[in-house]
């Protein structure tokens, strides 16, 4: 949901609207041959799994611009003060189990924006194959700011080359250990992974779509390799 103010002379009007920009994301992962169930931020806080077994029906977690209170704090136990299931606890226990988890840089991932999406205070800073911070983590970079890559060897980068195009921003996050760095940012973390239990996990400092990921980065060559990789890695497929 977006919502603007404008004011013009004497009046004031809000007005809002819908958007689902995350569909394009969507719409390349199908077209890469995967078979994708999305749930937007209003449609996860009540839909999205609670439990272990529900979980995994899917080789892949993803989380993107998705606040951990969101996953928290499901309406019926906010306002109806009933019992639910702990959807981040049930998300590490799957990835132990031998499930793909993959975070996704944005204003509302890792720390987030007001360090309000605040992953470092939940069971997913064990499973994020980053150290999150425990305050605002967003480095927006107007100027634009193009990753390096460190492990060219990792099969996640196979068929992934330079140079990188350029972002508007990421998310700073530093160096766990037992992780592999595949991509840096400037002085952050820009692509990580590793294992966790019997599944993986995986890291990307940088967004997958706009406003941080440029057009540029859409149109990039390695752009579809490169998420085909993240994901079959984080599946155990490749």
């Amino acid at each position: 949901m977006t919502g603007e103010s404008h004011t013009k002379g004497f009046d004031h009007v809000t007005l809002g609207r819908y958007e689902e920009p995350g569909l394009a994301f969507i719409k390349t992962l199908e077209e890469l041959g995967m078979e994708v169930v999305w749930y937007p931020n209003h449609m996860a806080q009540k839909y999205f799994p609670e439990t272990v077994e529900e979980l995994k029906e899917f080789d892949v977690v993803v989380l993107s611009d998705i606040t951990s209170n969101t996953l928290l704090l499901d309406p019926d136990m906010m306002f109806g003060c009933r019992i639910h299931g702990n959807r981040l606890e049930a998300i590490k226990e799957y990835v132990r189990q031998g499930g793909g988890f993959v975070m996704i840089g944005g204003y509302m991932s890792f720390a987030g924006i007001n360090c309000c999406a605040r992953y470092n205070m939940t069971p997913l800073r064990d499973v994020i194959p980053v150290k999150i911070m425990n305050y605002d983590d967003r480095m927006d970079t107007p100027e634009g700011v193009s990753p390096e890559i460190v492990n060219p060897d990792h099969p996640i980068l196979k068929g992934v080359k330079g140079p990188w195009p350029r972002y508007l921003g990421y998310n700073y996050v530093e160096e766990k250990e037992n992780t592999d760095i595949l991509v840096k940012i400037r002085d952050s973390v820009g692509l990580a992974c590793a294992p966790f239990g019997n599944g993986r996990a995986v890291a990307t400092a940088f967004d997958a779509l706009p406003h941080w990921a440029l057009q540029e980065v859409l149109e990039w060559e390695c752009y579809r390799p490169l998420w085909k990789n993240i994901m079959e890695w984080a599946a155990g497929n490749i």
